[in-house]
């Protein structure tokens, strides 16, 4: 990197997993027995006991969050083994999901269960959620309007929940419909600042629709506790490289437009609705036909809107040294056609014997 070249934001990756049994594949609590078997490796519970969650620490680079996340998955892998359990990276369990999770106890927890009410009893969603440092909140309001029409090509990207009540559901992310139904949801409207976004925030919060500003479940959001933006449409990933890869695009589009921020460049218009259609689309389509084409909106084979992603940050990918990792996962799904379609073909090969094969090589293939 060129001395005068600023140095790319700081980003950080939090992974969730499903614990499912390892006979059955149903979602089994074990989220307590996990964390005291995983200690000093940053794990951490979340909604249910039949999920568990880690985080890397702020990365300025990518090998230390592959280092991270994937010292934690190995762990964890074999702990969940010896504990009768498979670590899961799916974003719902394919079987199980009709049966009511058991809520972790903590006063936050136990708030969102009583205002949410049955929306949440069942609420398996589990996800792979990156930060990425941003200079201000305003800052960070614009970034999301500058990178809009980009975000359907990342819920495709990273779509892994096909299966749904031990069915195909017809969508490469069912994951991502099931978050529509929170109060705020899908990708943001625009935003002038960062006190129109938490004006309206304010309101929400108000009118009893959010318990606190910090269920703000919009695709990305602005931090609640850090000097970030979140990211939070990606399906968990079967393997830890590849939520990783997946963070190293989001960090360039960041870098992307925080540069065409500080030259001045004009904010792409993008209607909303149109925008929610993109996101539908991607949803359902993954990577296995057509998607939005981000300029046109007419429809484009999805790995073309894909390449066409990561040509659109190169320069930043390049700069930070993360375009071999990124070129490398590309291919990787253009090999295979995206998690979402190894799910299917797994369960359609050997059911959900063959999935739990798939979710167990997965997790172990950093060890």
């Amino acid at each position: 990197m060129a001395a005068d070249t600023p140095a790319p934001p700081r980003f950080g990756v939090e992974e969730e997993y499903l614990l499912l049994d390892a006979q059955t594949g149903l979602p089994r609590d074990g989220a307590d027995g996990m964390i005291a078997a995983l200690p000093g490796l940053r794990a951490e519970h979340e909604y249910f006991h039949s999920q568990l969650e880690t985080a890397t620490p702020p990365c300025a680079a990518a090998a230390e969050a592959f280092v991270s996340l994937a010292e934690f998955r190995t762990a964890a892998s074999r702990a969940a083994t010896e504990q009768g359990l498979v670590l899961a990276g799916t974003g719902l369990p394919p079987l199980g999901g009709d049966a009511a999770g058991r809520v972790t106890d903590s006063e936050r927890y136990r708030d969102i269960d009583r205002t949410m009410r049955g929306m949440v009893h069942r609420y398996y969603s589990t996800g792979t959620h990156v930060h990425v440092e941003v200079p201000s909140r305003d800052a960070g309001v614009e970034v999301f309007a500058r990178i809009a029409r980009w975000s359907p090509a990342l819920v495709a990207l990273t779509s892994n929940s096909p299966l749904w009540l031990g069915d195909d559901s017809g969508y490469a992310s069912w994951r991502y419909l099931q978050l529509q139904q929170w109060p705020s949801s899908g990708y943001p409207p625009h935003f002038a600042d960062a006190a129109a976004y938490d004006d309206v925030v304010q309101q929400l919060v108000r009118a009893g629709a959010l318990l606190d500003t910090a269920l703000v479940n919009w695709s990305i959001r602005l931090s609640e506790r850090f000097p970030t933006i979140e990211l939070r449409t990606a399906d968990a990933q079967l393997e830890s490289g590849d939520a990783v890869a997946f963070a190293l695009v989001f960090r360039a589009l960041v870098d992307r437009a925080l540069r065409e921020r500080e030259a001045g460049a004009p904010v792409p218009e993008q209607q909303r609705d149109v925008l929610r259609g993109a996101h539908w689309l991607a949803a359902r389509n993954g990577l296995s036909s057509d998607l939005m084409d981000p300029v046109s909106g007419s429809p484009k084979p999805a790995f073309d809107v894909i390449d066409d992603l990561v040509e659109h940050v190169a320069d930043s990918l390049d700069a930070a040294g993360d375009l071999g990792h990124v070129q490398g996962l590309v291919e990787r799904r253009r090999a295979d056609g995206g998690a979402a379609a190894l799910q299917l073909r797994a369960w359609n090969a050997g059911g959900i014997g063959a999935l739990l094969d798939l979710y167990r090589d997965a997790s172990e293939a950093d060890a």
